[in-house]
């Protein structure tokens, strides 16, 4: 399972563009739906005679889709150059040495604003954050930072139309073309189980939707109808609450067990040769032979994580524990996953409750 998150090591601010939820039911444009089932399966458009295109209908045919409905679909896609430059800019550049990146990721996400509008979010949303963390064992505070650093609590959920992003990815994006073709189909499947008119969502460009960018294959798989109405829809809060809690726990997340905790650490240069990122595992024993102890408690746990941050002025380690490597699942970065948890705890002392663990502040 991926998540537009996991796609791109530094999460997605910045490039998700839009505004608010919307519905995404009853839109007016269906009208592949009034094809007759006698019609050829013909590809007009953007992208006819695209290659994936004839095999990608003989695939949807086995999912129960008629060849003339996925060819009228796809006839109504657009292809976007955009889309294209935009996963060509994604490449992660070789950094070397301290350079504060860590300091400046942290910066987009741990403001005051930040803070004051997850409070807000919680607030609106206590019934169903209180329900959620009952039900999957996860916090309200790391469901409420998950959607604060992937949409800004829904205020930024991306304006592409859905159906136009994958299939650009499936058809006119050849290095990554057969990833994309099945989130296409999950996409598809998805509008058909809930009613969708294919051509209304809209979200990321990569394909990710809703308060919580889940992509269509994340959809089939973790998304919940958390307010039982009969429909999962990632972009009403309810439901994306419901479905980030899912699958924090259907990921393995340990109720009640602390996230990270900060590192002390008596030998830099030891610590700096060493293997670190969410990938690592020691012992607390191994850790400690080296320099390397937790300032706090780390609960129960076994093998844990050095988590090594470019902090402004050097190296800044924590140590990771089984709930770090769960929020690394959304999105596979220790950045991502140290803001996730830096955001949590710094939303719900303001709103007021336990804190967990201490946030150190960054130098």
């Amino acid at each position: 399972m991926r998540i537009l998150s996991t796609l791109f090591a530094l999460g997605c601010l910045g490039i998700l563009a839009g505004c608010g939820s919307t519905s995404t039911r009853d839109a007016p444009n269906s009208a592949y739906r009034a094809i007759p089932a006698s019609a050829t399966a013909n590809v007009s458009g953007d992208f006819a005679g695209s290659p994936g295109v004839s095999a990608f209908i003989q695939r949807m045919e086995r999912q129960g889709f008629p060849p003339n409905r996925t060819a009228a679909i796809i006839s109504g896609a657009q292809r976007k150059q955009s889309i294209i430059d935009l996963m060509d800019r994604q490449a992660p550049s070789r950094k070397t040495g301290p350079n504060g990146a860590w300091t400046r990721y942290r910066a987009k996400f741990l403001t005051d604003q930040s803070i004051d509008n997850g409070v807000s979010f919680w607030r609106r949303n206590e019934a169903a954050l209180s329900r959620a963390a009952s039900r999957y064992g996860v916090p309200p505070e790391y469901i409420v930072a998950i959607i604060g650093v992937e949409t800004r609590y829904g205020g930024f959920v991306g304006k592409t139309r859905i159906i136009d992003a994958l299939s650009t990815l499936s058809f006119a994006y050849p290095r990554r073309a057969d990833y994309f073709s099945g989130e296409l189909e999950n996409f598809l499947i998805m509008t058909r189980d809930e009613g969708l008119d294919p051509f209304a969502p809209q979200g990321s460009f990569a394909g990710a939707m809703g308060l919580c960018q889940f992509m269509p294959s994340s959809f089939h798989d973790y998304a919940v109808d958390h307010t039982g109405d009969g429909h999962r829809d990632l972009w009403n809060p309810g439901d994306a609450i419901g479905s980030v809690a899912n699958y924090f726990a259907r990921h393995g997340w340990q109720p009640g067990e602390p996230v990270a905790v900060r590192a002390r650490v008596s030998s830099p240069g030891t610590a700096e040769a060493m293997k670190a990122g969410f990938k690592s595992s020691y012992s607390l024993g191994e850790l400690s032979s080296r320099g390397i102890s937790p300032v706090g408690s780390v609960g129960r746990t076994g093998q844990v994580s050095l988590i090594r941050l470019d902090a402004r002025g050097g190296y800044e380690y924590w140590i990771g524990l089984k709930n770090f490597y769960v929020i690394t699942r959304y999105n596979h970065s220790n950045y991502y996953a140290m803001a996730v948890y830096q955001l949590a705890q710094a939303i719900r002392a303001r709103k007021g409750g336990p804190s967990g663990t201490r946030i150190s502040s960054t130098r």
